[in-house]
């Protein structure tokens, strides 16, 4: 099973590393087109009609794209001071319970996120001239994406493998137990040694 989960986890890793590409290259292309829109308003003096809604959309598929991968990588918001009173040993099981809530959220964007979508579908995108559903596909690839991430994080957890929290310096796709070599990278990089 440890194997297995090495190999999700070097996939979802390659999911992740795209998402997180795409995630960048729209932030890019929102503000160049949100910068378009201001220029030729305000300095040629006409509007680009489809500025503002497609700004909206990437901006959408951005930013679910980013929490799910910011989901994967344990980086995404918590709050973590209830972790400080309880055992070492119980620490896993709430992260593991972070991770449940965190599918049934993802399960439940994805579920509501489809009908939104279907009901939307026959209806057009002022200024773009595409079906609404596009609106609503940001909150159902976000949420497979989610669902996805998280689900690996409770298997890898239960195999006794690795998962990222923020501020951890383990690398959550190489697949190392705790007290292996990740930490001896970790020590390295804290006194500014290479590999």
């Amino acid at each position: 099973m440890r194997d297995a989960l090495i190999g999700v986890a070097r996939l979802t890793g390659a999911v992740a590393q795209a998402g997180l590409w795409l995630a960048g290259a729209g932030l890019v292309l929102m503000s160049a087109v949100v910068f378009a829109q201001v220029v030729a308003r305000y300095l040629l003096g006409f509007s680009l009609f489809w500025a503002e809604p497609a700004a909206v959309m990437l901006m959408g598929w951005f930013i679910f794209i980013g929490a799910a991968v910011g989901v994967k990588e344990g980086y995404h918001l918590s709050f973590d001071v209830g972790l400080m009173l309880v055992p070492d040993r119980w620490r896993a099981w709430f992260h593991t319970l972070s991770d449940i809530v965190v599918t049934a959220f993802a399960v439940g964007m994805v579920w509501f996120g489809w009908q939104l979508a279907a009901r939307a579908s026959t209806g057009v995108v002022p200024g773009l001239g595409i079906s609404r559903l596009w609106d609503f596909a940001p909150l159902i690839g976000g949420g497979v994406l989610l669902v996805l991430f998280s689900l690996e994080r409770i298997l890898r957890r239960a195999a006794g493998l690795k998962t990222r929290r923020f501020g951890d310096m383990d690398d959550a796709a190489d697949g190392l137990p705790d007290g292996s070599a990740a930490e001896g990278r970790a020590e390295a990089m804290l006194d500014g040694r290479k590999e």
